[in-house]
């Protein structure tokens, strides 16, 4: 065993992460997932009570009695693990239950369920897609999304973010290559499948699915959404884009339980032919335990809450416009956010390490986000809010913010 040579590579790795203000490191709640909790602060002698504005937890779920009691039964009725992939010995009844809802939820024929977001994106792009296909994808698309396109080994061609301009181009000029390179007779028909976040998880703006719809039917493409931001989130119910923009759904919709739900897990939704496609060419389906059948019991649940309690959503949509309305009032440049996501730009690693690090002493988290996950030079302060933040908490959370960015002159 070369235990020099690992221990060579990931040193070094490691000091260039820690020089280059990268370095990862992680942090321990002793608190549930909920709008307050407690935090082990390094040097501090008991953990701190944070105001916490970075959870994907949108909709506070996660620790609401009546909830957590039904999770609890889930265990007590269904065991702690399901025993086998679905197509062996684990689909039991909660698994079926929970994808007629989530089919319902979206308003489409039927949905499968993963075991994260990650397995659903990465499990249909490759089952979409092979060698002779063409993937478009958005510049600022999830790894997720990046991993499936590598997997499917298909051509992919980045367009610019958001650009229905430049989608359309490469498009064009895709198709305008395949008509001047004549297939062979035996050759597999080419696919086009285009691939966008529906909610960019860093900048929190919105793919522009009427106009993606219009560009797919133009050029016979498939269209993909990840609606993981948006599950919950985006339209007047937390439908997502459909909804939003009162237009048609994509033809293949991804999603996931571990966001707005507050729960494990990953789904696709769309017509009944597409998922049964799914559940026979899915890999990360296939060959992989089902989820614990008390989990999905539990994402049940919560997606019933969520879907009888539409008032979380516009509560979360009114902190939101709340907040940021706050921070433009004190001059910081921050979009005006349709999602729960509202980026604060501040430009250095460093930099975003260190204000992150004193909003934490003055009680609030709000991670720094760096270079690899957005680009060199984009390093910002990434806050995501909670149904049951209250506006008193985000007028503070406002003014501490400021402060130390204007303390230090980040921006």
């Amino acid at each position: 065993m070369n235990s020099k040579l690992l221990d060579d590579f990931t040193k070094d790795v490691l000091e260039t992460a820690k020089r280059n203000s990268t370095y990862r490191t992680l942090r321990t709640m002793e608190t549930p997932e909920s709008s307050h909790v407690k935090i082990c602060v390094a040097g501090a002698h008991a953990s701190s009570e944070q105001l916490l504005l970075a959870s994907n937890s949108y909709l506070d779920l996660a620790n609401i009695p009546e909830l957590k009691q039904a999770m609890a039964q889930a265990v007590l009725d269904w065991g702690t693990g399901s025993g086998g992939a679905r197509l062996t010995t684990g689909n039991k009844t909660p698994h079926n239950e929970l994808e007629n809802e989530l089919a319902k939820f979206k308003g489409e024929e039927a949905a499968i369920t993963f075991n994260t977001g990650y397995m659903a994106n990465v499990g249909t792009i490759s089952a979409l897609c092979g060698k002779s296909d063409i993937i478009f994808s958005d510049a600022l698309n999830h790894a997720s999304i990046i991993d499936g396109i590598r997997l499917s080994r298909a051509t992919c061609v980045v367009y610019k973010h958001n650009d229905m301009i430049d989608l359309e181009r490469a498009i064009q000029e895709s198709k305008a290559k395949a008509i001047g390179n004549e297939p062979s007779p035996n050759a597999t028909k080419q696919k086009m499948l285009i691939v966008t976040d529906a909610v960019f998880s860093m900048d929190g703006d919105l793919a522009n699915l009427p106009e993606l719809l219009r560009i797919a039917r133009t050029y016979n493409c498939l269209l993909m959404i990840d609606e993981a931001h948006a599950t919950g989130v985006i339209g007047q119910t937390g439908r997502g884009l459909a909804e939003h923009y009162g237009c048609e759904h994509a033809d293949v919709t991804v999603g996931t339980l571990s966001k707005a739900i507050a729960c494990e897990g990953g789904f696709v939704a769309g017509k009944k032919q597409l998922i049964e496609f799914l559940k026979n060419k899915s890999r990360s389906f296939i060959f992989t335990t089902a989820m614990a059948p008390a989990m999905a019991a539990g994402a049940l649940r919560n997606l019933q809450f969520l879907e009888s309690h539409p008032e979380r959503v516009l509560q979360l949509q009114e902190n939101v416009k709340f907040f940021c309305e706050a921070l433009q009032r004190e001059g910081l440049n921050v979009p005006q956010s349709p999602s729960a996501i509202i980026p604060i730009i501040i430009g250095d690693e460093a930099a975003a390490l260190n204000a992150s690090a004193r909003l934490l002493e003055r009680g609030y988290v709000i991670p720094a986000i760096r270079y690899p996950t957005v680009a060199k030079g984009q390093a910002r302060l990434r806050a995501s809010l909670m149904a049951t933040h209250t506006r008193e908490e985000l007028e503070r959370a406002t003014t501490a913010i400021v402060q130390v960015i204007r303390s230090t002159n980040y921006v």
